[in-house]
């Protein structure tokens, strides 16, 4: 009985530091799931918001881009009409860890995109860096992970 008292005091102690270390995990998790429906709109507004002027990016297909690069593919890109293909973008297993004024953002991406009629949905293992400057949240690096194959955890 001393035993099982002394693991839940010891996984109550655990969550409660945890919840305290993740303080903006509410912030961070409203800015991601923002960002990811403005990302399946090509908003340009979202991306310059949530992307840091310094950010170092690495895509899926292992190239690294600053905001400039990205800024100026969204910007090229029409926004999606009627009948065109369209990508959902949704977050799963978000894991926030935060360190003063820096937070680690870890999260499955899952892109759901349809075409006439046809899904095909594609997984990525993702990982923000984050830094609040004047009172905001942004990434500064980004690393993208493709999840390989059909049976996708």
């Amino acid at each position: 009985m001393t035993r099982i008292l002394a693991v839940l005091l010891l996984l109550t102690f655990t969550s409660a530091i945890r919840a305290e270390t993740e303080p903006e995990a509410p912030v961070l998790t409203k800015l991601l799931n923002e960002f990811l429906a403005g990302a399946g709109r090509n908003d340009a507004t979202i991306h310059e918001r949530f992307w840091a002027d310094d950010l170092i990016y690495t895509t899926s297909k292992g190239e690294r881009k600053d905001k400039a690069a990205i800024m100026k593919e969204v910007r090229s890109e029409a926004p999606p009409k009627e009948g065109d293909e369209t990508t959902v973008f949704t977050a799963e297993n978000v894991r926030i860890q935060q360190y003063g004024e820096t937070a680690i953002v870890a999260f499955r991406l899952v892109g759901t995109t349809e075409k006439d009629g046809k899904k095909t949905i594609n997984k990525y293992l993702n990982t923000g860096t984050f830094l609040k400057r004047n009172g905001q949240w942004q990434a500064v690096a980004w690393q993208a992970t493709m999840i390989p194959g059909k049976d996708k955890p």
